[in-house]
């Protein structure tokens, strides 16, 4: 038996949704209306994504009296907007597309998107991804820009290696490390023209020096100008990498400094289980709610 059924509607009443590109966005706004013949008022406008005119929305937003704004992670244009308004005091919400479904056939436009989204949004259809706070944002780019800087490095290591070998200086095959104290020695000293593998061997310290004559076989090649020229580049840019690397472990280590009670307390042998203590499911400063958001 079909019986009547009461759907009591619980929305968001002041509610903003962003469109955002790279150089605008389309901000929609809908907000409760003056009587029962009109229950929604909404408002559409396009936006710069400069800095001014983003701080003028956010006032604007501010002054209607907005309780959320939501917008999808669209590259990573969403930053500075979700950021400038955070710093205003509204509550940003980032969305994954995946939760904003488009209808099959409805037309799509800067526009649409972001009424679309303002409605879905009022209805509270929809959940935030997880942004971390300021200080571990800060920390992912300082951590992520390393992996980056060390990934680098690895490579110029690549490239000097293949060098060597188009020379036919086999130092990777004798020694472990060809970027050690020794193995940079001997390719200073191939740079300032010194050919002679019996001399370059003798540059070999502590452990390698039982090795001096696997070395001299092995520094016996054609190394000329052209290896030189691109050697120097290649060991210049390795150089620099490992001074970008040690200004940002530095960085890494001043912003650590304040997650330092965390760790020692993560020493702390658990009594009940006779170890170490993890505490794995407690929130850290890497951990959260899975999304765009990185």
């Amino acid at each position: 038996m079909l019986t009547e059924s009461r759907d009591e509607e619980q929305i968001i009443a002041r509610v903003a949704a962003l469109d955002i590109g790279k150089a605008e966005l389309v901000c929609c706004v809908r907000v409760p209306g003056k009587g029962a013949s009109t229950p929604r008022l909404q408002e559409v406008t396009t936006h710069s994504t400069m800095t001014r005119a983003l701080t003028e929305l956010a006032n604007h937003l501010v002054d209607l009296g907005i309780e959320r704004v939501v917008m999808e992670a669209t590259s990573d244009y969403w930053k500075p907007v979700f950021y400038l308004l955070e710093a205003h005091g509204l509550d940003p919400w980032l969305v994954n597309a995946r939760d904003v479904k488009h209808l099959p056939g409805r037309p799509k436009t800067d526009v649409l998107d972001a009424v679309w989204l303002c409605k879905v949004a009022e209805r509270q259809m929809l959940r935030p991804s997880f942004v971390p706070p300021r200080p571990i944002r800060q920390l992912r780019d300082l951590t992520r820009y390393r992996s980056t800087l060390v990934a680098a490095r690895t490579a110029e290591n690549n490239r000097i290696e293949k060098l060597l070998e188009d020379a036919c200086i086999k130092l990777s095959v004798v020694a472990s490390d060809i970027f050690g104290v020794s193995g940079r020695e001997m390719m200073d000293a191939l740079i300032d023209g010194q050919n002679d593998p019996k001399v370059l061997a003798q540059m070999a310290l502590a452990r390698m020096r039982t090795k001096i004559a696997c070395l001299e076989e092995a520094l016996d090649g054609h190394f000329d100008h052209h290896h030189a020229f691109l050697l120097t580049r290649m060991l210049g840019r390795i150089d620099t990498l490992d001074a970008d690397i040690t200004a940002v472990d530095e960085q890494i280590e001043a912003h650590l400094a304040p997650f330092a009670a965390a760790a020692r307390l993560d020493e702390i042998p658990d009594r009940h289980h006779g170890g170490r203590r993890t505490d794995r499911g407690a929130p850290g400063p890497f951990r959260g709610g899975g999304g765009p958001a990185r």
